[in-house]
């Protein structure tokens, strides 16, 4: 055997990338001009045009709105308590201008060191930037105790990244696992959840994280699905159950039963990820790292959400604590809606420290 046929054994084949299918393929790993915006950027501001958020992104709400309330200055030091894909991060840099300090969290293990690639690479690195994977619950352990932030920012929304991604199991329109941990690493997924819950803690979660009109039907489905020795390990099996069970109600349409799906997988995610929980902790330690004057935006998608940031903000403002709060929460425009459908459940309120 010659030399040159050895060397051609060793080179490995090359691979050919799977073809684009379209304008919207439907296999998330298929669609890689979405996944690389950086080098497919034509591709991305049509799918955007179109009202749609390529996958892998996340396309930030109410940006002006929430520059406009916080009023970030040059030489101040604020909080992003939910970093996501760094949208608000980032346009809250360009109003520092390189000086002064960001503050940016996320439990995320899988999307916050991309976040935090991209950032770095735009230039904003260790001296204006600091990103720490940890829960916004703990906001009180973020700084040194004699500094305060003049600004924080809340986005209680999922990022669109994680729930395009059938791997994270965050959506019941791809077949993925049940997890719905926003740390993956961290506590147990909503598989293992289910199983431990009674019938009225299911139905009770249904009604309480969600406002599900069929929680009780649901909620029987689901326990008696599991009670046969059938383990609900995927989003496509607890869709299935869905579907199956809510066939029979009357007058049922198919929208109302994918309804009833976003709601019942919205349900799970808050309850796995205790969200409710930590937003109640965010808000009680909130006023003690405001500076005086400190500016405060939530932007919530569930009235459960809404009626906390609600009733903190006007405990502490009868309280002398907050000088001044929303009177009534900041909807997105219809424009920006029409743009990113994902805006149109969004509510935003705020506060400033007395």
């Amino acid at each position: 055997m010659s030399a040159d046929n050895t060397l051609d054994e060793k080179e490995p084949k090359h691979q050919r990338r799977p073809r684009y299918k379209g304008t919207h393929p439907k296999n998330f790993k298929e669609k890689y001009k979405e996944l690389q915006p950086e080098k497919y950027a034509d591709d991305v501001a049509k799918i955007i045009q179109k009202g749609n958020t390529p996958a892998g992104m996340h396309i930030s709400i109410c940006v002006k709105e929430i520059l406009e309330i916080l009023q970030i200055k040059p030489g101040q030091t604020g909080l992003d308590a939910t970093l996501g894909y760094g949208g608000h991060t980032l346009e809250m840099l360009k109003c520092l201008d390189l000086k002064g300090r960001l503050y940016a969290l996320d439990v995320d293990p899988i999307e916050l060191p991309r976040t935090k690639e991209r950032l770095e690479r735009l230039g904003y690195g260790s001296d204006i930037l600091e990103i720490k994977q940890m829960n916004f619950s703990k906001i009180d352990e973020v700084t040194p105790k004699s500094e305060f932030f003049n600004f924080v920012l809340a986005d209680l929304g999922v990022s669109s990244m994680q729930i395009d991604n059938p791997e994270r199991g965050f959506t019941f329109k791809a077949e993925g696992p049940l997890d719905l941990r926003l740390n993956p690493n961290m506590g147990i997924s909503a598989a293992d959840l289910l199983k431990e819950m009674t019938l009225f803690e299911i139905e009770d979660m249904l009604l309480e994280n969600a406002d599900e009109p069929h929680a009780a039907v649901i909620a029987r489905a689901i326990l008696s699905t599991i009670k046969k020795g059938m383990d609900i390990t995927t989003t496509t099996q607890l869709k299935n159950i869905i579907k199956e069970a809510l066939k029979y109600v009357p007058k049922i349409k198919d929208s109302d039963i994918k309804k009833s799906c976003q709601r019942t997988f919205q349900a799970l995610r808050i309850n796995v990820n205790h969200e409710f929980e930590v937003l109640d902790e965010f808000l009680e330690k909130l006023p003690s790292v405001l500076a005086t004057g400190g500016r405060v935006a939530i932007l919530t998608f569930h009235s459960g959400e809404d009626r906390r940031v609600k009733k903190s903000f006007q405990h502490f403002f009868r309280e002398g604590v907050y000088s001044e709060i929303a009177p009534e929460p900041i909807r997105p425009s219809a424009e920006e809606c029409h743009v990113n459908s994902r805006a149109r459940s969004a509510k935003l309120r705020w506060a400033i420290k007395s």
